[in-house]
């Protein structure tokens, strides 16, 4: 079953149908560009304007294709690339009305940079000098070029407004969705958290807590009649030395119910991180040096959910292709490398670190600003063990996370 607190990625909504307009308003808008020169320059050989309707076709193109890399965002550089455009189109349109009509593919650019009511108003504009150049084309008054540019331009602004509603609608109900599914994840939980706990609390009172009653009875009694009975005393310490090895045991067996699943059944450290993975296109080779010890169960979970984390991190963040895990015993203490050859960071910050990188690749504020607390977790982790966290990193040449734990000496 997938982590439903894990971060939740979601695409953007589908821009098929822009893009697929955006294409066919572009070509368009060449074809009816070369369509125009083509025809003034059939029908008008010759004339002084021709060099002019030449140098401005060109300029309108380039002007044209400039605007692409200008986004589509309402800039200031990208309202004044719209405003030559339509300037270079109008003086085209005062010299040769023919090229009226490339006036439709700058429908949609002006829809997609003004705001709406700006690009109504600059629509119709383009409209009417549309109607004014094809009635002077026209030999006689013909009542189709008077109603047929308008409906044109009608249907062209109907379409777009139609799909901006419609993808912004798609992206407010994705949005709606996400947040929902993050409230839901996070109501998950905390109702997990709390069923957790009080399943704790139960077990901690019917264990734990009546056992440490029984044993306070227990010894009170036996303060009572010490002097007086002191057989009796004695039976009650024993009663109570009984019951302590009883709760001893219960908090053993919650601690190992607690304990990390991959050190369940006895398994040991070294295979726990044998086991470990970083993903499908990340090799991770584990190495023993040393001679193996036990290890207390809080110091082999503080290391197994290190190199959990830096594994995490390096396969969300490092771009590396092979991780090395190295478990060294080394007599006063155990150390765990986490070492891969991803990107590194450019931090040159070494030593035990107060606020570096993420484990294995990448930096800290990626780390603590982004997802989670990768490395303040593994830093409290060892801490608490009286250990030290230790990151190296140089640019281009991976980064080596190093947690050392002392051990207390064998008897």
């Amino acid at each position: 079953m997938p982590d439903r607190g894990a971060p939740v990625s979601h695409p953007a909504p589908p821009r098929d149908d822009t893009r697929t307009l955006t294409t066919v308003a572009h070509t368009a808008f060449f074809l009816l560009l070369g369509a125009s020169v083509v025809r003034f320059l059939l029908r008008h050989p010759g004339e002084p304007r021709t060099p002019w309707i030449i140098a401005l076709s060109i300029t309108l193109a380039l002007l044209y294709v400039l605007g692409p890399a200008l986004g589509a965002a309402p800039t200031a550089r990208r309202l004044l690339w719209l405003g030559l455009v339509v300037t270079n189109w109008t003086v085209l349109v005062v010299l040769a009305p023919s090229f009226a009509w490339c006036a439709v593919p700058l429908f949609f650019t002006a829809l997609r940079t003004l705001p709406p009511r700006a690009a109504i108003v600059l629509v119709a504009l383009l409209t009417t000098f549309v109607v004014i150049a094809q009635l002077q084309l026209a030999k006689s008054f013909d009542p189709n070029l008077l109603l047929a540019p308008p409906a044109v331009a009608a249907l062209a602004t109907a379409v777009f407004v139609h799909m901006e509603r419609q993808a912004q609608a798609q992206r407010t109900l994705i949005d709606d969705l996400i947040r929902t599914r993050r409230e839901l994840a996070a109501t998950e939980r905390r109702e997990g958290t709390l069923a957790e706990r009080q399943r704790l609390s139960m077990e901690i009172h019917d264990t734990l807590a009546q056992n440490l009653s029984s044993q306070q009875m227990l010894l009170q009694a036996a303060d009572r009649t010490w002097d007086s009975d002191p057989a009796t005393a004695r039976a009650h310490v024993r009663t109570a030395t009984g019951i302590a090895a009883h709760g001893l045991a219960e908090a053993r067996r919650l601690v190992h119910d607690l304990a990390p699943s991959e050190l369940a059944d006895g398994a040991g450290l070294p295979e726990a991180l044998r086991s470990l993975g970083a993903g499908p296109d990340i090799e991770v080779r584990f190495h023993l040096e040393g001679t193996p010890a036990p290890l207390p169960d809080r110091v082999q979970s503080a290391l197994l959910r290190i190199a959990q984390g830096a594994l995490a991190n390096v396969r969300e963040h490092s771009g590396a292709r092979t991780a090395a895990l190295t478990l060294s015993f080394l007599g006063d203490q155990v150390v765990l490398d986490i070492a891969d050859d991803g990107h590194g960071f450019t931090e040159p910050r070494t030593g035990t670190h107060t606020g570096t990188g993420t484990g294995t690749g990448t930096r800290a504020r990626t780390d603590s600003a982004g997802r989670g607390h990768g490395l303040p977790a593994m830093r409290a982790r060892v801490r608490q063990l009286g250990g030290t966290l230790t990151i190296e990193s140089t640019p281009g040449e991976g980064t080596v996370l190093s947690a050392a734990i002392p051990l207390e000496p064998a008897p």
